[in-house]
């Protein structure tokens, strides 16, 4: 089964979503399966997981009813409050959906390039293991000591890195950024995911090339086994295709043998989120 593992749907709200500038108003519209799903199977993917865009509860409801609606919707991963004093009452809460996979925070957008290192969002981190729920780490270059320093204290909890952390592709910034990605690569409870690349360009005339290094990097640190395909659409939208993005990975990883190659569209994602696949299996490690 092939699985993108991360996407990300909208209803468009032009006070909430802010974050959708000027200069990305092709994505100030709505976005939902009814889109994605014709893009899925033309690109011979099964399903996907379908990731937060919105700082909200209500975001993480309104990806569950999508995930209850459609079964293309594998799994979701969701924002909670991980700093609440009632954190464990809401994630017993969120327990009971058998398709919510973990959550996110867009720690990108915080000031305080040590935001992970916060003695309460730390607490918090730390009652997900509890309930089998996986994090999301979004954030930039600056923010991977950090990031390093967080996993190493939990050893139990399952991480993944989303969009390779980012690294500068547009101004070709790759020796500090890889160094990083080796150390924080070497806690084997942390994948990370091929997304978001085309958009770091910030062009649409890109060539593979520009991505090579940076693929290398993470192909060399996290091996096959913890890397996993994922779209970004419809963010992706503003650089290239979903046919694009997907064929920039499968050209990179075209001489790898067949199962390895297998493993990142699919498999490593279903282990990693515990995602439910055919004849209601639960596929975990």
């Amino acid at each position: 089964m092939n699985i993108d593992s991360h996407q990300h749907f909208w209803r468009y709200d032009s006070r909430r979503d802010g974050w959708i500038t000027d200069e990305m108003s092709l994505l100030r519209q709505d976005f939902l399966p009814d889109d994605l799903i014709p893009q899925l199977r033309a690109n011979e993917m099964d399903g996907s997981v379908a990731v937060q865009a919105d700082q909200s509860e209500e975001e993480t409801a309104f990806l569950l009813e999508l995930a209850d609606r459609y079964s293309e919707i594998k799994g979701v991963v969701g924002w909670v409050n991980l700093s609440a004093r009632d954190l464990p009452d809401r994630l017993e809460h969120f327990s009971r959906f058998e398709k919510l996979c973990g959550f996110r925070h867009i720690v990108q957008a915080e000031p305080d390039d040590a935001f992970l290192l916060r003695e309460d969002f730390k607490r918090g981190i730390g009652c997900l293991s509890r309930y089998n729920f996986s994090y999301d780490i979004l954030i930039y270059p600056k923010q991977l000591p950090a990031a390093i320093e967080l996993v190493d204290g939990f050893p139990e909890q399952r991480f993944v890195i989303d969009h390779l952390a980012k690294p500068l592709i547009r101004t070709r910034e790759i020796i500090s950024w890889t160094q990083q990605i080796h150390t924080i690569a070497a806690n084997l409870n942390v994948c990370c995911k091929l997304s978001g690349l085309i958009t770091e360009v910030g062009r649409r005339n890109w060539r593979a090339d520009d991505f090579r290094p940076y693929l290398d990097v993470v192909f060399e640190a996290f091996g096959p086994e913890r890397l996993m395909f994922g779209s970004d659409w419809p963010v992706c939208l503003l650089a290239g295709s979903y046919r694009q993005v997907k064929e920039l990975i499968a050209d990179y990883v075209h001489d790898l043998p067949v199962q390895q190659q297998h493993q990142v569209f699919g498999p490593n994602a279903i282990s990693f989120y515990r995602l439910k696949t055919s004849n209601c299996e639960l596929v975990t490690t």
